[in-house]
């Protein structure tokens, strides 16, 4: 082993060391206690849930608590779902818009207020409400999917590093960041793309009472503003967050005003020292350490 290797080696180990320091102390700020409380913002009358689906969608766990806990109270008339995202992972997408479908079915009216960015899987999971509501200029839409793969195996091997890869089964190995795609592999996981397109496409049809065709025409990865969302009848009506409560209010048969409901989080142990570089390091948590492979994900918001 040359010198140049062996120096090369030892600043991979301090790097490594660096790195799996980083990710422990992001694991101990993302798992740090924390409880949750309901809190009365305003009104008096009968009750309407407000739940927040705000940043990259990397888990479904916590908005369907949220969606099974308000669907199963009485106490509670409708949900009002404020979106503010550019979608994220494929399943968790669409686990979020069966539970919110489910919900609607259910006879609990889910009104769905778009804030700045409701798009690709924010749009997919807004489909399963009973009314869609979008400020002017929302950007909503982007209707398709997206996979990136890193590739690094060209860098790496001018550093005199390679990898040798032993599989079974022609395809094990498709996705790599050691080699190119093949055109084989290409055209996999372009199969692949156009199968979960397809799906996307199927749900917007349906829950917006769309022509295949129109659907097709729109499904080609474009934003558009709430204004011409309403046109194209990917969107019910304009309006705020505040109207979106008086579309619920008005569904669910309330009188007067209703009273909002609303989880609030309490911080962690560590967030007190840090400030908005807690939020910050979630959020370098989903993009780094949460991305999945198949994303219906507007990137224009990176």
């Amino acid at each position: 082993m040359t010198k140049s290797t062996k120096w090369f080696l030892g600043i991979l180990g301090v790097i490594a060391l660096i790195v799996a320091g980083f990710v422990l102390f992001i694991t101990m700020l993302i798992s740090s206690a924390e409880t949750r409380t309901e809190l009365v913002t305003t009104g008096s009358g009968e009750k309407i849930a407000v739940i927040e689906l705000r940043g990259v969608i990397t888990s479904s766990d916590d908005v369907i608590r949220q969606l099974k806990k308000y669907r199963e109270s009485r106490g509670i008339r409708a949900i009002v779902l404020h979106i503010d995202s550019p979608g994220g992972g494929v399943v968790p997408s669409q686990e979020v818009y069966e539970e919110v479908r489910a919900t609607r079915e259910s006879g609990k009216p889910v009104v769905v207020s778009m804030g700045s960015l409701a798009a690709s899987g924010g749009y997919y999971v807004a489909c399963g409400g009973s009314r869609l509501v979008a400020n002017r200029g929302t950007l909503t839409g982007s209707i398709g999917v997206i996979a990136e793969f890193l590739q690094y195996g060209d860098a790496l091997r001018k550093l005199g590093i390679d990898m040798h890869i032993v599989k079974s089964g022609r395809l094990k190995d498709s996705g790599t960041p050691m080699r190119k795609m093949t055109d084989e592999e290409q055209k996999y996981f372009q199969n692949l793309m156009d199968v979960v397109h397809r799906q996307f496409i199927a749900v917007v049809e349906k829950s917006r009472h769309l022509e295949h065709e129109k659907v097709v025409a729109l499904a080609d990865g474009r934003v558009f503003t709430g204004e011409e969302s309403v046109k194209l009848g990917l969107v019910d009506t304009l309006g705020t967050f505040e109207d979106a409560v008086h579309i619920a209010a008005h569904l669910a048969g309330i009188a007067g005003e209703p009273a909002i409901v609303r989880e609030r989080r309490s911080q962690g142990w560590l967030e007190p020292f840090f400030g908005d570089a807690g939020q910050t390091i979630r959020e370098l948590k989903q993009e780094i350490l949460d991305r999945p492979v198949l994303s219906y994900r507007y990137i224009g918001s990176q």
